[in-house]
């Protein structure tokens, strides 16, 4: 599957990583300070984001010029929100991507500044993005803000951390992940198919799609985190167990985390059906996510 999306993988990761370089180029930006911007930007990530951006774009529209400066915008978003995660006060974590993380390359304050200059960066990328309108930057900036804030990813990072050491219910888990994971993921599918112009009824349902992608992409971490190759993964495995983390695997065991995943795949594929997606990139993206091994 991995090598039948390859060149599509490809054309997008060097796409948004050109205009990672463009965006570079501006003066003012200290030198270590954009050293720890690009040195997580650039560590090795395969871009899912922007890349679903596309897919969702390519179902419904062709020129994908439109939707690059929005996927490099979501790719810095949640580069930032990585580098947080690792910090000691978060996941405490030491490598990410087989590398060792901002804070321990450089300083735990130079991360946190990097973090939050990618953040409000992905922003300005987009506002100042001339392939699109006014209302199209207002529709995507509005729904940007809204998936990564406090009601999205930071408050599913909030709900991940008061779930330590706690036992979870499965609807309790699939609330942090809907949000912690999964808000940027919805993001990604609405944004893209928003921009190649799809109808209402197809955005409701691929909102309903990108609801189910995200449980699914957590999932196959969480077994990943149990049963995954660390040298593939670039990081220890077992580090959720460690920092007392609810996970599938915790509260279902593998076999019921497995079981739990294919349904979720099945209710995402069914639902591209019903968004006239299902001929896109996004079908085989679910099956990706699925058996991804790193």
């Amino acid at each position: 599957m991995a090598n039948k999306l390859q060149p599509f993988f490809s054309e997008v990761q060097q796409l948004v990583d050109e205009k990672f370089d463009s965006c570079f180029e501006q003066a003012g930006i200290p030198q270590k300070l954009k050293d720890s911007m690009l040195y997580s930007l650039k560590a090795g990530g395969k871009r899912l984001r922007p890349i679903l951006v596309c897919a969702s774009y390519f179902a419904y529209a062709k020129d994908v010029n439109k939707v690059i400066s929005t996927a490099a915008a979501l790719e810095m978003l949640h580069t930032y929100s990585l580098i947080h995660d690792d910090l000691p006060a978060m996941d405490d974590d030491d490598y990410r991507r087989g590398k060792l993380t901002n804070h321990k390359m450089f300083d735990e304050a130079t991360a946190i500044l990097a973090g939050d200059a990618l953040l409000t960066n992905s922003f300005g990328l987009i506002a100042n993005d001339g392939q699109l309108t006014a209302e199209e930057k207002v529709e995507i900036l509005g729904l940007l803000s809204l998936c990564s804030g406090p009601a999205g990813m930071v408050a599913g990072q909030f709900l991940d951390m008061e779930a330590e050491d706690k036992k979870s219910t499965l609807q309790q888990l699939e609330q942090i992940h809907s949000l912690k994971t999964g808000e940027l993921i919805r993001f990604a599918v609405y944004a893209g198919a928003y921009l190649g112009n799809a109808n209402e009824t197809q955005l409701t349902y691929l909102n309903k799609f990108a609801y189910q992608l995200g449980l699914l992409f957590q999932v196959q971490d969480d077994i990943l985190d149990v049963v995954g190759d660390a040298g593939k993964l670039g990081k220890s495995v077992g580090s959720d167990e460690g920092n007392l983390k609810s996970t599938y695997p915790k509260l279902l065991g593998i076999d019921g985390a497995i079981a739990k995943k294919e349904t979720y795949a099945q209710s995402a594929r069914e639902l591209l059906k019903k968004a006239d997606a299902e001929a896109s990139y996004l079908l085989p993206l679910v099956d990706y996510f699925s058996q991804r091994d790193h």
